[in-house]
This record gives structure tokens, C-alpha cells and sequence, in this order.
């Protein structure tokens, strides 16, 4: 298999096609949710709707990713998240005359029902399509990409992403909102599209003989699984594997307090930005633009460093410098100081997600991929809710006792005293380069079956 292929390629264009669009999505929707309600909960519960079927629902989808052909799914995804933004762009346009101008939302009093609860259904169901391409689209990769180059291919596809959801989707998507508050919407549903011809474009991967764990065949490969076990017992096989799996299992409640607390800081992100940052617009893109440098950087970079100082070693700087980053975020009021932090934060982000993600493509049996997954995912991001339901929480009750700005800047303090509290304790003894490494070569071996309680 060559180091990078068509294949490959044209998953990488179907990514930065909807990326655009994401970038784009990530100042829309913050900014019509603002001009919905000033509400601190009820924007948070607009988080939560987003992020909810990562915890209802990805379970499941693991099954089916598992079962079905990866492509098909993400393809699929893609097409009903372009429908159901047109919805949420007509749903705006209908509503667009109540609607204050992108940079009048102080204006807003009170909270517009019925575009809100559009907005809450829509969210989740373009969350229900989020989880379903995620799962699919993570799994997918080891089929087009041989085992040495894994990490190699997520990071170039890490920095193409980053150009696209954070260089060009949001100054784009500040520019749209200055046209109309429904044309990004519009915008965000056709790169939806185009991304669902893009992989459904690529020619399904030839059947594969996948040694570890002895099968004959990949369902990445586009082949569908002939056992037809009850999903619940495929479901368990999945679980199990992963809670055997020590480091895995660790990495994966580790990421989950992450999701958490980083969700307690910015449940009411948007509301910060505008009234403690004061931004407009354009500077609340500005900020996105800014801290993808970092991201970029540690895509573009994520290999090199790891062969240098060792995956362990950047995973507890990982850490280190989310505490740090939260934790003076809270106190500044400079919207350029809070993006250099956000840069900094976003540089150990991406080299998290570039050696984790690669570590569970190559540690996890392809057969079993999909529901490892999406169980380890259900653990990480099935925390965001919750985590965003605290924040907001948080502000309302701070506001009753204090002043809104402290108020606002209080979930960043919390997070970040939670960050040095749970994760130093937890992740730091555990997420070392020795135990990635012992991972790594317990995979090289036979897996045992998920049966055996072999207390991996």
C-alpha cells in the first residue's frame, strides 16, 4: 500500500470541503444562539443538544460501523447533515426579521421560542449524523493507509483540517454573517454535499487479510460482517475489550475528564468573548484564526516532535499546559492574549489527538475497531455535555452572588482547578512513553478474545 494514495487523497478533500463548512458553523451558530437568548443555561443546553448524541448514541453507532460499509456511513452522514442545515438555514431566514444585526445582539431581551427549539432539535440531530461520520471516518483510515504511515497521514490530515475549520471557515463565516444571518447556513449545507460525493468518490479498499486477531476481512474494506450476533452482544465484545486494555482504558478516562472540564470553561464561551473579551463578530473569528496557529503548527510538526521527546512525554505536557492555559484565560480581558493562549493550548491539543488517535488504529483489531471506538469515544465525549451543563450552571448561580463578568470567568477558574487536581493525580503517573511503547508491542502479538479476561 503506498505511502499516500487516491484513496487517501480524496479523504483528505472530502475533510477540508466540510471543515470549511465547520469553521463556518463554529461562528454562526455561537452567534445566532446569542441572538436567540442572552441566557447563560440556555446556551449551554444548545451545547448540550449538540454533544448529547456523543453520549446516547455512539455506542450503537460503533455496532454499525462495524457491521456496515465505512464509506456508506460517512457518505450518508454527510448527506443528512446537508439536509438538515438547508432546514436550520430556512428555519433562519423565515425568523431572520426579528433577528438584531450580527453586531446588535446587546439588543437582545428576550428569548425567541421557536427558533430556539428549532435550533435544540436540529442540533441534535446533526450531532446523531456527527457521531455516525466520526466513528466511520476514524476507522476508516487504516484501510487506506498502511500501519507505519498511520501517524504520518492523521497529522497532515490534522493540519489540512485546521486550515480549513480555522484559517478559512471563520473569517468566511464572519463575512457571510454580514451578508445575512441564513447564508452561512446555506454555505454550511453545500460543503456537507460536496463532501458526501467526495467519499462516496473513493473506490472501496480490497479485501485484506488483518493480522492481528486473525480475520480475513475488513468491514473498512467495504465487506459487511456475516456473523449476525444481537447488536447488544457485539456491543459487549467492544466494551470488554477496551476496559481489559489498561492503557487504553486509562487514555480513555483520561480524555473524558479533559472533555469535561475544558466543557466547564467554555459553556458560555460566546457570552465571554462578547461581554468580558468584547468582541465583535469579526474579532470572535479572529480569535479562532489565531489560535489554529498553533493547531497547524502542531499537526505540521506532531511526527518529529514524537520521534524527539516521545509520545508520553508530549501527552503530560498535554496536560500541563491545558491547567496553565484555563486558568489564566480566566483572568484576562485582551481578546489577542486569550488567542496566543488558545494557540498554545491548541499546539498540545492537536499532538494529543494525532498520537492517541494513531495508537488506537493500531493497537485495536480492525474487526473490532468500530466498537472499541466508539466506546472509548462514548467515554471521552460523552463528558461534553455534561461538562457544558456544569458550566453553564455555574455562571447562573455565580451571577446570583456576584457580578456577571465574575460570573463569566468563574467556569475557567473551576476547570482549571480541576485540571490540577483530577488529571495530576490520575494521568500523569499513567501516560508514559513505556506504557504507550508496552502497548504497541502487546499488539504485535496474538489478541486474545475479549472472552478470555486476559487483563489487558
Amino acid at each position: 500500500m503506498s505511502k499516500i494514495g487516491a484513496n487517501y487523497r480524496k479523504l483528505v478533500a472530502a475533510s477540508a470541503v466540510s471543515n470549511i463548512g465547520d469553521g463556518v458553523a463554529q461562528i454562526a451558530y455561537p452567534w445566532l444562539a446569542s441572538a436567540v437568548t442572552r441566557n447563560p443555561l440556555l446556551i449551554a443546553v444548545i451545547g448540550i443538544a449538540q454533544r448529547l448524541p456523543w453520549l446516547v448514541f455512539t455506542l450503537p453507532a460503533g455496532v454499525l460501523t462495524d457491521r456496515k460499509d465505512r464509506r456508506v456511513l460517512m457518505a450518508g452522514a454527510n448527506s443528512l447533515r446537508a439536509v438538515l442545515t438547508v432546514f436550520v438555514a430556512v428555519a433562519v431566514l423565515g425568523f431572520g426579521g426579528d433577528l438584531p444585526g450580527p453586531d446588535e445582539l446587546s439588543a437582545v431581551v428576550d428569548t425567541d421560542v421557536a427558533l430556539y427549539v428549532a435550533l435544540i432539535v436540529s442540533s441534535i440531530l446533526l450531532g446523531i449524523g456527527e457521531v455516525v461520520h466520526d466513528n466511520a471516518a476514524q476507522t476508516f483510515m487504516p484501510s487506506i493507509v498502511a500501519e507505519e504511515h498511520l501517524e504520518h497521514a492523521n497529522g497532515r490530515l490534522y493540519t489540512v483540517e485546521t486550515v480549513a475549520n480555522q484559517f478559512v471557515g471563520p473569517p468566511f463565516g464572519s463575512l457571510l454573517l454580514a451578508i445575512g444571518f441564513a447564508v452561512p447556513f446555506f454555505v454550511d449545507a453545500g460543503t456537507f454535499a460536496v463532501a458526501a460525493v467526495l467519499v462516496a468518490w473513493i473506490a472501496p479498499p480490497t479485501a485484506r487479510a488483518i493480522a492481528r486477531g486473525g480475520d480475513t476481512a475488513a468491514p473498512s474494506a467495504g465487506l459487511e460482517h456475516v456473523d449476525r450476533r444481537r447488536w447488544q452482544d457485539e456491543l459487549r465484545e467492544g466494551v470488554r475489550w477496551l476496559w481489559d486494555h489498561r492503557f487504553l482504558r486509562s487514555l480513555a478516562i483520561t480524555l473524558g475528564l479533559l472533555n469535561l472540564l475544558s466543557n466547564v470553561s467554555t459553556a458560555s464561551w460566546v457570552l465571554f468573548a462578547q461581554e468580558v473579551l468584547d468582541t465583535n463578530s469579526t474579532e470572535f473569528a479572529l480569535i479562532t484564526v489565531i489560535s489554529s496557529i498553533g493547531a497547524l503548527v502542531g499537526g505540521w510538526l506532531s511526527g518529529r516532535l514524537t520521534r524527539r521527546f516521545g509520545s508520553g512525554v508530549l501527552l503530560r505536557w498535554a496536560l500541563v499546559t491545558f491547567t496553565g492555559v484555563t486558568v489564566v484565560i480566566g483572568f484576562v480581558s485582551s481578546w489577542p492574549l486569550a488567542a496566543g493562549l488558545l494557540a498554545l493550548e491548541f499546539f498540545t491539543t492537536v499532538q494529543w489527538n494525532v498520537i492517541t488517535v494513531s495508537l488506537r488504529q493500531t493497537i485495536i483489531p480492525d474487526r473490532l475497531l468500530g466498537r472499541v471506538n466508539s466506546v472509548y469515544r462514548f467515554f471521552a465525549w460523552g463528558m461534553i455535555p455534561i461538562g457544558t451543563a456544569v458550566g453553564g450552571l455555574i455562571v447562573v448561580l455565580t451571577e446570583r452572588l456576584t457580578s456577571r463578568e465574575t460570573a463569566l470567568r468563574m467556569p475557567w477558574w473551576i476547570a482549571g482547578g480541576g485540571y490540577l487536581v483530577l488529571l495530576g493525580a490520575y494521568a500523569l503517573p499513567r501516560l508514559t512513553t513505556a506504557n504507550i511503547e508496552r502497548a504497541r508491542a502487546e499488539a504485535k502479538g496474538p489478541v486474545p478474545s475479549a472472552d478470555t479476561g486476559s487483563g489487558r
